[in-house]
């Protein structure tokens, strides 16, 4: 689900929960980060269905960079869809149509997993 700029994630996570609930209902766990810490996120999350929250939080004696266990899979996917030249700036004007490129983007990725090499 892609929120407009003037809607912070924290506060768009209740419609992000309810649609994935519908969508995905064997999920169990949900990874975040410290953003959606706090009784409020809580609250959307009990509020959605029977998640584990669980933040994934930066260590404080870290210096730098430094990969966090499930962050680096999100950063991986965003480093995949930004490969389409479409999707490198916000050039939509609708959200829509930024969904419906990230989606052909990801049937890409999936598609080029599927077909099999027919040089090897």
């Amino acid at each position: 689900m892609v929120h407009p700029a003037n809607i912070q994630d924290r506060d768009g996570a209740y419609e992000v929960l309810r649609q994935a609930r519908r969508l995905f209902p064997f999920i169990e766990r949900i990874f975040a980060d410290g953003g959606y810490r706090g009784e409020k996120m809580a609250l959307v999350v009990a509020r959605t269905g029977s998640w584990k929250l669980e933040i994934v939080k930066r260590s404080d004696v870290a210096n730098g960079f430094e990969v966090l266990p499930k962050r680096w899979i999100v950063e991986r996917t965003f480093a995949w869809i930004s490969r389409c030249r479409r999707l490198t700036r916000d050039f939509e004007r609708y959200a829509r149509t930024t969904i419906a490129f990230i989606r052909l983007a990801m049937i890409r990725i999936m598609l080029r997993r599927l077909v099999v090499n027919p040089s090897s």
